[in-house]
């Protein structure tokens, strides 16, 4: 399982969709603070969008801890926020469930008042730890993975 959860991550950092997406079991579950709970072919397709989307993206991965049933790993993003154009430095803790050889579950925990802080400002360190705020992205970011999915 180490292997599979470095492939995922060489996968991300080469913005190689696809590949990811061969390390997920089918009925795959994604969470974070970002995107909420996506199942499925959603999880899959938000990371084909983000990989399509990505600008100055790079990655870094460690902590690795498999065993047959489930993971972690600790991973660093650095990427320029096309909202806004500023940068952004996000810090991972990502835990994983694995069945039948591939990712089953992936949860990614991270900051969101700092990742917002980041992202949009003064406004997104007032505001990107309460639920209105991560509310508000939740739909935003499914929105663009709807229209994403669409196209």
């Amino acid at each position: 399982m180490n292997e599979l959860i470095k492939t995922f991550y060489t996968a991300l950092n080469n913005r190689d969709a696809e590949t990811m997406i061969s390390c997920y079991h089918d009925d795959v579950i994604f969470e974070d603070p970002a995107f909420g709970k996506l199942k499925g072919d959603r999880a899959k397709n938000m990371w084909r969008m983000l990989c399509k989307n990505a600008k100055d993206f790079k990655l870094e991965f460690s902590e690795i801890e498999t065993n047959d049933q489930i993971g972690s790993a600790k991973w660093q993003a650095w990427y320029t926020f096309s909202k806004t154009g500023r940068s952004i430095h996000n810090k991972i803790s990502a835990q994983f469930e694995f069945k039948n050889g591939k990712i089953i579950k992936h949860t990614d925990h991270f900051n969101l008042r700092r990742w917002a802080s980041q992202a949009i400002g003064w406004k997104g360190s007032l505001l990107g730890g309460t639920g209105f705020f991560k509310k508000k992205l939740i739909l935003q970011t499914n929105t663009m993975l709807d229209k994403f999915t669409a196209s």
